[in-house]
């Protein structure tokens, strides 16, 4: 078991936004978390990755170690790297500058080097750009840097949070593609997506959230035929 959450609750404030969920993620897999906007998905995210902190009776276990209370740059150390909704990434640096940015607790330069090209191999137009400033991509060209720039700190678990959102149905498939090329590579994926056909089809398994609580959990190929998520995500009846 790479990732294990049991009963996390976070707060915003008054307002409960988890309400004791409990998850796995095995070495490996790559999972799915779909719901509707405001169900918590990406605060669960924010929880896996220390910026936001859990309430008490929370507990979150990375390869068997409790880092609930883990700051979250030693939480990179450990091995999870974010790659966040609306891409994060710095628009006055360059893109190879992000990607350095991304390797940042690391100080091994001969693998450091080896990531960056791995990076450019999966993401070539990076390579293209690489002296440009990161402001001036195109939405689907930021979105390959903020996950090439997760990718450089050598993650064992990466965490994607809405990778689609905003790109054109061609840009859409090939983030999938390489979503599932990293997952071949050996990195464990954790993935938020709107895009619950995409994102169920590419998954091993599935959770389904609702007002910060678990409602479904299943394979892929389970979740896309359950009904109720048919109805509910898949738009259909």
């Amino acid at each position: 078991m790479l990732l294990e959450i049991e009963n996390l609750t976070l707060l915003y404030g008054r307002i409960q936004a988890l309400h004791g969920i409990s998850l796995t993620v095995d070495t490996g897999e790559i999972v799915a978390l779909i719901g509707a906007n405001g169900a918590g998905k990406s605060t669960t995210m924010r929880a896996v990755s220390g910026l936001r902190p859990a309430a008490s009776g929370s507990v979150i276990r990375f390869d068997g170690e409790d880092i609930t209370n883990l700051r979250a740059d030693l939480r990179v150390v450990k091995g999870i790297s974010q790659s966040p909704e609306g891409r994060g990434i710095f628009p006055g640096m360059s893109v190879r500058e992000n990607l350095d940015m991304g390797a940042y607790t690391r100080r091994d330069s001969a693998g450091i080097r080896q990531d960056l090209e791995r990076v450019y191999a999966l993401f070539p137009r990076l390579l293209e750009r690489a002296a440009q400033p990161s402001g001036t991509l195109s939405g689907g060209e930021q979105q390959m840097l903020a996950v090439g720039r997760a990718l450089m700190s050598r993650p064992r678990l990466m965490l994607l949070d809405e990778p689609s959102m905003g790109l054109a149905p061609i840009l859409i498939q090939q983030i999938f593609s390489i979503i599932k090329e990293i997952n071949a590579q050996g990195t464990t994926v954790l993935l938020v997506e709107q895009n619950a056909q995409q994102a169920l089809t590419l998954a091993h398994r599935g959770y389904v959230l609702e007002t910060g609580r678990i409602v479904r959990a299943g394979t892929g190929a389970e979740l896309l035929v359950d009904p109720a998520v048919k109805e509910a995500y898949l738009g259909v009846a």
